[in-house]
C-alpha cells in the first residue's frame, strides 16, 4: 500500500528535524509547501498518493503556484522543498526514482544584503535615550548584534553563562541548535556591563539566566527586537530598509572590507558552506585592485618598477 499525504507529511517532518537539523521556520516552510501540492495532487490529479505523483504533475504545480507569485525566490524555495521531499521518499524505499530530478529553478540574480557603514551605526546608537529604562539595554543589543554578527533568534536566546570573559567569547546556539565561540571586543561587553547593572533593578526577573530581558523580566521576542530597530533608525533619519539582520550583514561586510580571511568571517556567522559567504565580497573595483597590489608577489614586483 502506497504512503498517503499524511504519513509522507509526517515522515518529512521527523526528517528535516532530526536528519537535516533544519530550524523551526524551515522545517515549517517545507511543509506548507508540501501540503500545497498535496493538496493540489487531490485536487487536480485525482487523488494520487506521493509515490505516483509524476514529473508532469510537479511541473503543472509549480506553474499554477507561479501564476500567483512574482517572486522567483518563492518559486526556488518551493522546487528546493520538494526536491528534498522526494529524496526523502527516495530513501525511506517509497520510490525508485525522484520525479523532481529535471525540475529546473529560476535563476536569482546575486541579491546583496543592505548595509549600514560605521557612521550610520553610530548614528543609530547615538538616537538611544539613555535616561529610559531600556536605553542601556537597547545600546548593549546593537553592540552584540553588529559586534558579533548575531541573528535575531542567536541574541534572543543569549544567556549570562554564555559570555566567557576570560576568554573573549560568547557561546552562540544556532540554527539547529548548532553551537560556536564567536569573540566579542571590548566595546561590547562594556555595553553588557552597563546594561547588567540596570537589568538588576527589573522588579521581576522570570527568565534568570536569560541576558536580553523586556520590562516585564521576560526574553523578548524578535518582534520587539525588530520594533526596537526600526523606531532607532527613524530617529537616526535612515532611510534604508534595516532589520537587525542589517547589523549581521554589516559585521561581515566590515570585516571582508577589512582584510578579515573569509574562513574566519564563515566560523563566526555559522555558515555550513563558504559559498554563503562569500556574498560579503561584493566590494568596490578600487579595494579589489588595492589588495592585489599589497598581497600579490607579481603586482608587489610591478608596483616597484
Amino acid at each position: 500500500m502506497s504512503i498517503s499525504w499524511k504519513q509522507a507529511e509526517n515522515g518529512f517532518k521527523s526528517y528535516l528535524k532530526i536528519e537535516k537539523s533544519l530550524s523551526p521556520n524551515s522545517v515549517e516552510a517545507y511543509i506548507n509547501d508540501m501540503s500545497k501540492l498535496g493538496e493540489y495532487i487531490c485536487r487536480v490529479k485525482g487523488g494520487k498518493s506521493p509515490a505516483s505523483v509524476t514529473y508532469d504533475d510537479i511541473r503543472d504545480f509549480i506553474a499554477e503556484v507561479g501564476s500567483n507569485s512574482d517572486s522567483a525566490r518563492t518559486q526556488a524555495r518551493l522546487i528546493s522543498g520538494i526536491r528534498s521531499f522526494y529524496k526523502y521518499l527516495l530513501l525511506e524505499g517509497e520510490i525508485d526514482e525522484s520525479p523532481a530530478t529535471l525540475i529546473e529553478s529560476p535563476k536569482l540574480g546575486l541579491k546583496l544584503p543592505n548595509v549600514l557603514s560605521l557612521e550610520e551605526i553610530n548614528r543609530i546608537i547615538d538616537a538611544i535615550d539613555l535616561s529610559k529604562s531600556e536605553g542601556h539595554r537597547n545600546r548593549a543589543i546593537i553592540e552584540t548584534l553588529y559586534g558579533c554578527g548575531l541573528r535575531v533568534s542567536e541574541l534572543i536566546n543569549l544567556r549570562i553563562t554564555d559570555i566567557h570573559r576570560k576568554e573573549g567569547f560568547i557561546l552562540v546556539t544556532g540554527k539547529g541548535n548548532k553551537q560556536r565561540l564567536v569573540p566579542f571586543g571590548s566595546i561590547t561587553l562594556k555595553e553588557m556591563d552597563n546594561y547588567l547593572a540596570t537589568r538588576r533593578l527589573l522588579p521581576v526577573i522570570k527568565d534568570e539566566n536569560i541576558l536580553y530581558l523586556n520590562r516585564r523580566g521576560k526574553r523578548l521576542t524578535r518582534v520587539m527586537v525588530f520594533t526596537m530597530i526600526k523606531d532607532l533608525a527613524d530617529k537616526a533619519g535612515i532611510k534604508k530598509k534595516i532589520s537587525p539582520h542589517t547589523f549581521r550583514h554589516s559585521f561581515a561586510t566590515h570585516l571582508v572590507e577589512n582584510g578579515a580571511d573569509l574562513r574566519a568571517v564563515q566560523e563566526m556567522l555559522g555558515h555550513e558552506s563558504i559559498t554563503t559567504t562569500e556574498i560579503y565580497t561584493h566590494l568596490d573595483r578600487s579595494y579589489l585592485r588595492q589588495t592585489l597590489i599589497e598581497f600579490h608577489p607579481r603586482a608587489k614586483a610591478i608596483k616597484k618598477q
